[in-house]
């Protein structure tokens, strides 16, 4: 059974709609600055969603919602996608995050971190009649999310899904990669000589995912999710989770490397990371298939990043517009990838997102625009 991903949607810093955010991509505008975190931390740099511009657009959704932030990022996130597709008995929420509403440790409300909590809150708002499933995978959760939304409707346990990502920037977060000393101390240069380590940031996206082929759908040709077994935080140096991800995306989809147009990589600018994947790309034969990584433009955004950049890439495709790598100057892994350093117009039909995080998890996927040329 064919699976399409048609509406999507992108509460961000650089803006509160997808075509918000894609364009000022197309501009070269990064959301990376400066961000005061609180008195022990002080300020890094990181992509963080300007609150006073988010309260004025969320008052025009639900004024009178008095839930907490993440919520509210959910909410207006996910609210034009369910006005566009409206819920059906086996519609099913999917929520990808890794860390949930885990400000509220701030304010000492326990119960409220739980994600159980979370999920149970926005699906109850939207009036969903199935029970919510929430993917937390570390950095991967964004693709796994979809991954598993595309199985579901597969095995017609669903016939659409609703998958949301979100993570907020919060010093509970910022402490944490600190404390594995992966924190740039300037804008991040993923793949670049002088990389020195990743930016945070945050979104909120939602898509609707179907087995209803429309005209602008783009299709879940293939994916895979497979963990590496390696370390808890570092990367297989020989790339292996990931080869295998892709190795059986590609063989699911029924293609071939030289068959990729592009590649929306995960590209975090810590030296291990960048490292790992150019060796992944190289075992595949994928080296001189333009690549980028989106997290110049909003820094890491963590369970959300997977799902924010496959959206993205889905706007590339159908604009048949290739992406540059935001903060990217020379080449700095050992092996070579052809790493996209201009806006440049090209016809494209099939993309490859990865990604990968902590606990040696990486996952794969297989995108096809043109719905004419449909494979069940």
């Amino acid at each position: 059974m064919a699976v399409f991903i048609h509406d999507t949607n992108i509460i961000s810093p650089l803006g509160f709609s997808t075509d918000d955010n894609f364009q000022k991509i197309l501009l070269g505008t990064s959301a990376i600055e400066k961000v005061f975190i609180n008195d022990k931390i002080g300020s890094v740099y990181a992509g963080k969603i300007n609150d006073e511009l988010f309260s004025n657009h969320f008052q025009s959704i639900n004024a009178d919602f008095k839930g907490s932030r993440i919520e509210k990022l959910l909410i207006a996130a996910l609210s034009p996608i369910v006005e566009k597709n409206p819920l059906k008995k086996d519609s099913v929420f999917i929520l990808s995050t890794t860390k949930g509403n885990i400000a509220a440790l701030a304010n000492d409300d326990l119960s409220g971190a739980f994600i159980d909590k979370l999920v149970q809150n926005i699906n109850s708002y939207f009036g969903f009649e199935t029970d919510p499933i929430v993917v937390s995978n570390a950095c991967t959760s964004g693709v796994v999310a979809i991954s598993l939304a595309k199985r579901f409707i597969e095995m017609e346990q669903f016939t659409n899904a609703y998958v949301v990502a979100v993570d907020e920037l919060t010093p509970f977060v910022v402490s944490g990669f600190q404390s594995f000393q992966a924190m740039s101390s300037e804008p991040c240069k993923p793949y670049d000589a002088d990389r020195t380590g990743v930016n945070l940031g945050e979104a909120a996206v939602a898509v609707y995912v179907s087995n209803e082929n429309r005209t602008e759908s783009i299709q879940i040709l293939g994916d895979a999710n497979i963990n590496d077994a390696n370390h808890i935080s570092g990367p297989s140096r020989t790339g292996e989770g990931l080869f295998l991800s892709i190795e059986r995306a590609i063989n699911e989809a029924q293609i071939t490397s030289d068959q990729i147009d592009c590649i929306s990589a995960h590209g975090t600018a810590t030296l291990f990371n960048d490292e790992m994947e150019a060796v992944a790309f190289n075992r595949l034969s994928l080296q001189n298939v333009p690549t980028n990584s989106l997290k110049g433009y909003f820094g890491h955004t963590l369970g959300a990043s997977g799902l924010l950049e496959t959206v993205i890439t889905i706007e590339s495709l159908k604009n048949n517009v290739l992406i540059p790598s935001f903060g990217y100057q020379q080449q700095g892994t050992t092996q070579q990838i052809n790493i996209i350093t201009k806006k440049e117009q090209k016809s494209l039909k099939t993309a490859l997102k990865t990604a990968s995080g902590f606990g040696g998890s990486n996952s794969a996927m297989i995108l096809v625009k043109n719905s004419e040329n449909v494979r069940n």
